[in-house]
C-alpha cells in the first residue's frame, strides 16, 4: 500500500451528497492514512451528514462561492505536503488516486489525470477542451493533454504560490496548469477514464465558462510569457501596414496616414511586450523566493 501519511485529499462539492456517499467510503478504504477534506460550497443537501458518516473533515462555505473558491479553501486548510484534488460528482474514481500518487513520487511537481476518448465530457466539451489545450500548449511551449481536468496531485507548497491567481469559478485547472508550466515546474499526465455522473447535474455552463477559460489562458499567457501574444499582434500590424503601403504606393504613389498608424501600432505593441516581459521577470523572482522558504 502507498504510504499516505503526508497526503491530503481535497474534494470541492456543491449538492453532491448522493455521489459523495459512494466516493468517500472507497477513499477511506483505499487511503486510510490520508487527510480527506470535503469543501461544501454552500450546499443545501445532506453533504454534512454524509461527511460525518464517513468520518472525513467537512469545511463549509456559508453561500456558494464557486469551484475555484472551494479549491482555495481546501488548499489553505490541508495539512499534507501533497494534495490530491478530485471532484465530488463521481466522475473521478478513487481507485485512480494511488496510480497518480505513484507517478507523482517519481519526482513531479504535479500529475494530472487526462481524460481519454469516451470519458464523461460531451462531444462539444471534448472539442472545446482540445482547442483550449492546443492553444495553451502553444503559449507555454509544452504539450498539455487535458487543460481542464480537475483530477490532479500537486506539491502543496508550490500550489499555494499561485492561489492569488486562481479564479473562484470553474477554470482553476486552466490557471494552475499554465502557471506550473511557465514557472518551470515538472508536470506529467496520466490517462484516466472519467465515467458519467450518476446523480445531479453539472454546474458548468459551456459558453460562459468557455469564454472564461479563453480569457484566463490569455491572462496567464500575458503574465508569464507576454511576447507570445504581443509579438504576433505587432507582426500583424506591421505586415498589414506594409501591404497597405505597397497598395497605395502602386495605385496612388503615396504613403497614407493609415499605413503610418499601422506601423506606429506595431512599434508600440512590440514595446509593450518588452515592458511586460520585464514585469514578468519580477514575478519569477517572487516564485523562487517563496519556493526556497517552503523547503
Amino acid at each position: 500500500m502507498i504510504h499516505t501519511a503526508k497526503v491530503s485529499i481535497v474534494i470541492p462539492a456543491r449538492n453532491e451528497a448522493e455521489n459523495l456517499r459512494g466516493i468517500l467510503p472507497r477513499l477511506v478504504a483505499l487511503l486510510p492514512n490520508a487527510e480527506i477534506l470535503v469543501v461544501d460550497d454552500g450546499s443545501d443537501d445532506d453533504t454534512a451528514a454524509v461527511c460525518i458518516e464517513s468520518r472525513v473533515k467537512h469545511l463549509r462555505h456559508p453561500y456558494p462561492k464557486g469551484n475555484g473558491a472551494a479549491i482555495k479553501t481546501g488548499a489553505r486548510a490541508a495539512q499534507g505536503e501533497v494534495i490530491v484534488f478530485m471532484d465530488g460528482d463521481g466522475q473521478h474514481k478513487p481507485e485512480d488516486v494511488p496510480i497518480l500518487l505513484e507517478k507523482f513520487r517519481e519526482g513531479y511537481d504535479m500529475v494530472v489525470g487526462a481524460r481519454q476518448t469516451g470519458s464523461q465530457a460531451g462531444l462539444h466539451r471534448a472539442a472545446a477542451n482540445d482547442i483550449f489545450s492546443r492553444f495553451a500548449s502553444w503559449m507555454v511551449m509544452q504539450p498539455i493533454a487535458d487543460l481542464t481536468s480537475g483530477f490532479r496531485v500537486v506539491h502543496a507548497s508550490r500550489f499555494r504560490q499561485f492561489l492569488y491567481l486562481l479564479p473562484n469559478g470553474f477554470s482553476y485547472p486552466t490557471t494552475i496548469t499554465m502557471s506550473f508550466f511557465r514557472a518551470g515546474y515538472s508536470v506529467a499526465y496520466l490517462p484516466i477514464h472519467s465515467p458519467r455522473r450518476a446523480n445531479g447535474a453539472s454546474h458548468i455552463h459551456p459558453l460562459r465558462d468557455g469564454v472564461r477559460f479563453l480569457l484566463i489562458i490569455i491572462k496567464i499567457g500575458t503574465l508569464f510569457s507576454p511576447q507570445k501574444l504581443f509579438l504576433p499582434i505587432s507582426g500583424g500590424f506591421f505586415l498589414t501596414g506594409l501591404a497597405y503601403y505597397l497598395y497605395t504606393y502602386l495605385t496612388a504613389g503615396r504613403f497614407t496616414n493609415m499605413s503610418a498608424l499601422l506601423f506606429i501600432s506595431a512599434v508600440f505593441t512590440f514595446l509593450i511586450g518588452i515592458v511586460s516581459e520585464q514585469i514578468s521577470a519580477l514575478h519569477y523572482k517572487d516564485i523562487e523566493s517563496s519556493d526556497r522558504e517552503s523547503k
